[in-house]
């Protein structure tokens, strides 16, 4: 079995105006996720907005923000195991991604 990162993007506008009726539609979305896929999540979380994020260059310049100003943004992500990227991805489909989608990235494994 192999580790893949779920990295789900979406409009970062569209989370913030979210009533809480979408939000809760959105847990219960994640939580139905969570309870197919189970066995298979190594774990997640969400992520804050990227207007909490402070980035640190090479030349060591900190700067509040992202290190890229994008439309959709990191949101969250989920920790996976399968037994290959086709498994990945079956898994990644079912994420819950409104206006957004997901990024599956296979994780090195080093010795």
């Amino acid at each position: 079995m192999a580790k893949y990162l779920i990295l789900i993007h979406g409009d970062e506008q569209a989370w913030e105006n979210a009533t809480q009726a979408e939000f809760d539609a959105m847990m219960t979305a994640h939580n139905a996720f969570a309870a197919k896929h189970g066995p298979a999540i190594l774990g997640g979380e969400a992520l804050q907005s990227t207007k909490t994020a402070t980035t640190i260059r090479t030349d060591g310049t900190i700067t509040d923000g992202p290190f890229a100003e994008i439309k959709e943004a990191l949101g969250g992500y989920y920790l996976i195991q399968a037994a290959d990227l086709d498994e990945a991805i079956a898994v990644a489909k079912d994420c819950p991604m409104p206006d957004g989608g997901v990024e599956v990235r296979p994780i090195m494994e080093f010795e």
